[in-house]
């Protein structure tokens, strides 16, 4: 059984920073892939970044150059730096894993931007 558990979120004003991170239980994950998606109200749940075992990333198109994923694998937690967030990024954002064809999710984190 594999744990996501998100944390980080919160409310910050237009051009803000905040950092979340994703802790995962057991020994997987230094062997998955893993990504970090957001879902607006009223919205599909979007792919915002994602990080290979080999560090490799992806970005969607609307964050790229503002937001940055990373991973440590000594402490099984991925990171999402954003920076310069905008109103549009309001969303609760999701971890996620895909582990032997089984996927995961946390529980998301509420990222709220606004004056």
């Amino acid at each position: 059984q594999v744990q996501l558990v998100e944390s980080g979120g919160g409310l910050v004003q237009p051009g803000g920073s905040l950092r979340l991170s994703c802790a995962a239980s057991g020994s997987i994950f230094s062997r998955s892939g893993m990504g970090w998606y957001r879902q607006a109200p009223g919205k599909q749940r979007e792919l915002v970044a994602s990080i290979t075992t080999g560090g490799s990333t992806n970005y969607a198109d609307s964050v790229k150059g503002r937001f940055a994923i990373s991973r440590d694998n000594a402490k099984n937690t991925v990171y999402l730096q954003m920076n310069s967030l905008k109103p549009e990024d309001t969303a609760v954002y999701y971890c996620r894993t895909v582990v032997t064809g089984m996927e995961y999710w946390g529980q998301g984190t509420q990222v709220t931007v606004s004056s």
